[in-house]
């Protein structure tokens, strides 16, 4: 036999010998128990995962974003700046299950994910449409649970030992639980009777708003529980509608506005001077990049919309500078840098 052929067949056992040691590796597993309660077997090493929400793919961003396989949404130009380099050229996937735009399952597939990481309001919320669908594509899959921002602690702890990022997760985890903390103490000091009423305007008429029970509105409930306009949510979506003629007769202490169309003119409109907020000025603009702070999603932005709402409401208060607050948060959860002046002009300053 030649010297050539030889050399052949040592590389093609060589090569045969890294395959199987690869197979092996990728076929070691654990056995977790997820947040719903499910036993699930998962891989030892995790490389890359997709979440089909905004909830759990911006928590998953959070704790590595080199471990997300694609974004749900499109990344705007603008924000850009504000988030990762990582993230910047992912593919967009979209979502599985309604959140956003449907999935695209060739991008989802060539993405190649070693885990799906399912997010649920509720632990009883799994269905068996959700089940058929994901068995297909015979990925494991876990499930995160947080029934109100109060869970999301106990959510970080979970994916970092999910993820093997425990060191990070924890970090985010502490974060949370003592900014959690802080607001309440800071909200516990001041009687109901002190406490500012609370408009919150959506659309850029201001005119839609939600129930103080709305999902949407859980950190005005956690900021003092003032909300105006007391209802019970007609659905899922919200955005309930509202005449001018009814928030005058709320006359709201604080106005909190999601868009900027509405917080530019409403100081200017005469329709709204009657307005106890708008006569003094207290008009809180929600800042939104590169992820809103209060809404839509309500993800883990909401920490620290919960830090800015209480100083918005409380400005004597509530210590500390919020600039600096918030460029620590931007630092650790979403691993980006900015200068005051960005972090400013972020906040609307």
């Amino acid at each position: 036999m030649s010297r050539k052929i030889m050399k052949g067949i040592l590389s093609i056992a060589v090569f045969g010998a890294l395959t199987a040691v690869l197979l092996a590796g990728s076929a070691r597993a654990r056995e977790i128990t997820d947040m719903a309660g499910r036993k699930v077997s998962i891989p030892d090493t995790i490389r890359k995962v997709y979440a089909p929400s905004p909830y759990g793919s911006y928590a998953l961003y959070s704790i590595d974003s080199s471990l997300v396989s694609g974004l749900i949404f499109p990344i705007k130009e603008e924000d850009k700046n504000y988030v990762s380099r990582s993230l910047r050229d992912l593919p967009v996937i979209g979502s599985l299950f309604g959140q956003g735009q449907t999935a695209n399952i060739e991008v989802l597939l060539k993405a190649r994910p070693d885990l799906i990481v399912m997010w649920s309001a509720q632990k009883s919320a799994m269905d068996a449409k959700t089940e058929e669908t994901l068995k297909k594509l015979n990925v494991p899959y876990v499930y995160a649970v947080a029934e109100s921002l109060y869970d999301y602690p106990e959510v970080y702890r979970f994916l970092g030992n999910v993820l093997n990022r425990g060191e990070k997760a924890d970090k985010l985890a502490a974060y949370c639980q003592k900014t959690l903390a802080d607001a309440k103490a800071t909200v516990d000091r001041i009687p109901m009777a002190k406490r500012p009423t609370v408009y919150y305007a959506e659309g850029v008429d201001g005119l839609s708003t939600e129930c103080n029970d709305s999902i949407h509105v859980e950190l005005l409930r956690m900021a003092g529980d003032t909300n105006v306009h007391r209802c019970h949510t007609s659905s899922h979506m919200g955005m309930e509608k509202v005449s001018l003629e009814q928030v005058m007769l709320y006359n709201p202490d604080v106005i909190v506005a999601q868009e900027k169309t509405f917080f530019d003119k409403v100081l200017k409109d005469p329709r709204w001077q009657s307005i106890k907020a708008v006569q003094e000025k207290r008009v809180c603009l929600i800042p939104r990049t590169p992820y809103n702070w209060f809404d839509r999603p309500p993800s883990f932005m909401r920490i620290l919309g919960l830090k800015w709402l209480v100083s918005c409401l409380y400005p004597t208060e509530q210590k500390g500078d919020m600039v600096k607050e918030a460029k620590e948060f931007y630092r650790l959860f979403l691993g980006v840098d900015l200068s005051n002046e960005e972090m400013k002009n972020v906040m609307h300053r």
